[in-house]
């Protein structure tokens, strides 16, 4: 940077503070926004843009989802750009959704409620993606507050339904980066930077494939099991699910490159009566995610998995049909793409050492949907706590924040705004 802008980044920073980042992450925590009923944080939102000069607005996705998003206008001599966060969770904070199969009970950090002590934000996705959305703010708060003479509208969005999730309830929407979709084709940014998990600028990641798979088998009774024709479904899915399970990584290893190694789960089953033990199902059900490399289209990852499925259910004489439910590909942005330099750049200059990117990702993030809509971005995002804070598991690692590393993600994001955005010394 030169000394203008150098200049510039200092005075937005000094209205970046310890506290006023703790106070909007717990706001945001404090407001409940599951996917599919993100409207009221995102009025919230609006209301703060709005209440520093941003212009907020609320976007309507449906009766209950909803964008916020907001503008510092340049003079339009320069490229846009869109700092942007998602901010649905992918729990909803609810015993009656979220237990048992997010844990057997529901622990303060599992609820939207924030507590703020000892230097950490915690409660329902206080880390992601609710401190991303935090830091986002509060950046472009400081970068309004500052008046920094900017060249390109700085635009700021916070996407609901960003989580990779079917509709929770048949009167909600999905998500699958829906929010994400609706805010590119009205704001049009030229370039994005995305702030979600990980300390380090990716500008590539993964793609994800979902599919249903379905296990044929016998309804029958356990008294005439010895009696008739027999085939349980369960059982069968059972062996499927476990060659897939050794598949998986071997998929990751065989699509390793870049910054990628795509893995697989299955993750969902059901099949049969919780109530009727005694009888068995004529189908088995389960669902499966699988992650695919920017080089791999989904049909590719679709006639690989299918091959696969045909060979387990060969194998073990189980008759299995699959159908490929979701399918969003991966995406990469040019390493030389001023979006990418920036951010790396920005990266640097608070690390003080050359740029290290993270390798081995598997996570996918509305990158793709701005990607896959033409706007060259760059992710970048909080780290975990540490385990000298906090001994995590992955809901606490979602639900907690170290107030010190949202202060320097806002610094990174208003490095990086400056530079793009910046009129010209």
């Amino acid at each position: 940077m030169v000394d203008d802008r150098a200049a510039w980044v200092t005075a937005a920073e000094r209205h970046v503070t310890p506290e006023r980042l703790a106070d909007a992450t717990a706001a945001m925590v404090d407001i409940a926004s599951p996917t599919g009923e993100e409207r009221a944080l995102a009025v919230h939102l609006a209301a703060e843009m709005s209440r520093v000069g941003l212009d907020g607005r609320v976007q309507p996705v449906d009766d209950s989802m909803a964008n916020a998003h907001g503008r510092l206008a340049g003079t339009g001599d320069r490229p846009s750009l869109l700092l942007y966060a998602p901010i649905d969770t992918v729990t909803a904070g609810r015993e009656d959704e979220d237990i048992p199969w997010a844990g057997p009970s529901l622990r303060a950090d599992m609820r939207a409620e924030a507590t703020v002590a000892d230097g950490l934000v915690v409660g329902l996705g206080a880390h992601n993606p609710k401190g991303h959305g935090a830091c986002v703010l509060v950046a472009a708060e400081a970068l309004a507050a500052a008046e920094i003479p900017l060249a390109g509208d700085l635009l700021v969005g916070f996407g609901a339904g960003g989580m990779p999730s079917n509709r929770r309830r048949p009167d909600l929407a999905d998500g699958h980066g829906a929010g994400c979709a609706a805010l590119v084709h009205h704001l049009a940014p030229d370039r994005a930077v995305i702030a979600k998990t990980g300390w380090a600028v990716s500008w590539e990641e993964v793609g994800l494939t979902w599919f249903e798979v379905e296990v044929e088998g016998t309804h029958t009774y356990v008294g005439s099991r010895h009696l008739l024709p027999y085939r349980n479904a369960i059982a069968d899915a059972g062996r499927v699910i476990a060659g897939l399970e050794a598949w998986f990584p071997q998929w990751a290893e065989e699509h390793r490159d870049g910054l990628v190694a795509p893995q697989g789960v299955v993750a969902a089953i059901e099949g049969g009566w919780p109530r009727m033990p005694a009888f068995t199902t004529s189908v088995c059900r389960f669902w499966v995610d699988l992650r695919l490399s920017p080089r791999t289209t989904p049909a590719e990852a679709a006639d690989a998995f299918g091959a696969e499925v045909d060979r387990l259910g060969r194998q073990t004489g189980a008759t299995v049909h699959w159908e490929q439910t979701v399918a969003i590909p991966g995406s990469t942005t040019s390493t030389d793409d001023e979006v990418i330099q920036a951010a790396i750049g920005a990266w640097e200059s608070l690390e003080g050492r050359p740029h290290e990117p993270i390798t081995g990702l598997s996570g996918a993030t509305d990158a793709n949907i701005l990607r896959g809509l033409g706007v060259p971005t760059a992710r970048v995002g909080l780290p975990k706590v540490g385990p000298d804070l906090l001994d995590l598991d992955f809901q606490l690692g979602m639900n907690a924040v170290a107030v010190a590393d949202l202060e320097r993600l806002t610094r990174l994001l208003i490095r990086t705004a400056v530079e793009l955005c910046g009129a010209e010394p």
